[in-house]
């Protein structure tokens, strides 16, 4: 399965201009063979502008519906549409939408954990549940979304279930990148499944985007990495007929102890 991250510099509070060049993007990674195509956090508006949020967030998800339902259509590819900043009734949401090779809205996840040191928490509401959606040949995928890949909880509750393939959306400052690539090799290695970690790059006011897409296989071995946090596109042939032996080998969750563990 080809994979491909766009790591993607957008326009802060642009998202007509963003809206063209994801899809110019993701068309041009199709192009080049790719099979799973993902996009960043917040890629429509950026993270985020506070003024006039709602005008800039996408109703409903109606705008990527439409736009990203009729790529993978026209393009046969799976893509994983970042997550945009995305009015609905009760509020803004930090939403990503899914969308398998028919052009079907196959996955819709809400971020849970809001990064409450940039006041996340107060401009958009907490998502209430846990998404897993499969795509292809019943390869079971999860998504989640920048922060809450530092916890671990949100992630097994996942993978208990099965989960072969776990994608990372975020916008993660450069400053904190090592917090980042430790991050997802730990998910990667702990839940014995690949990990796609697609970040931003550019800029946005003082925070500078770090970058450093990576696609990690379950052993926790990087097989593709972004060169810094310039835009570009990385690709990772991700074999998911290695995971049978992997957990086999290390069976992880026969031994498990869960009447042991309280995590609440």
């Amino acid at each position: 399965m080809k994979v491909a991250c766009i790591q993607m510099d957008m326009m802060f509070g642009n998202p007509d201009e963003n809206f063209k060049k994801a899809s110019m993007l993701v068309t041009q990674a199709a192009k080049e063979g790719a099979e799973i195509i993902v996009l960043p956090e917040t890629w429509n508006v950026g993270f985020f502008p506070r003024e006039n949020l709602a005008e800039l967030a996408d109703r409903n998800g109606m705008i990527t519906k439409e736009v990203f339902g009729f790529l993978a259509h026209q393009l046969d590819v799976n893509i994983v549409a970042g997550s945009v900043a995305n009015l609905k009734e009760d509020g803004i949401y930090n939403t990503s939408y899914v969308f398998n090779r028919r052009g079907e809205c196959v996955a819709e996840y809400d971020k849970t954990h809001l990064f409450s040191p940039m006041e996340e928490d107060k401009y958009f509401r907490k998502g209430s549940h846990v998404t897993t959606f499969n795509l292809d040949c019943n390869i079971r995928c999860g998504v989640i979304i920048c922060y809450d890949v530092r916890f671990p909880e949100l992630i097994r509750t996942m993978s208990i279930k099965g989960l072969d393939m776990l994608f990372v959306v975020s916008q993660w400052p450069l400053i904190r990148s090592e917090h980042l690539a430790a991050l997802t090799k730990a998910r990667a290695i702990e839940n014995q499944c690949f990990v796609v970690c697609c970040n931003s790059a550019g800029k946005a006011g003082e925070t500078v985007y770090g970058g450093n897409s990576s696609v990690h296989d379950p052993w926790g071995k990087v097989i593709s990495h972004a060169d810094g946090n310039r835009e570009q596109i990385i690709f990772a042939d991700c074999d998911i007929k290695e995971l049978k032996g992997i957990r086999e080998s290390i069976n992880v969750f026969a031994d498990r102890r869960p009447e042991l563990y309280d995590v609440n």
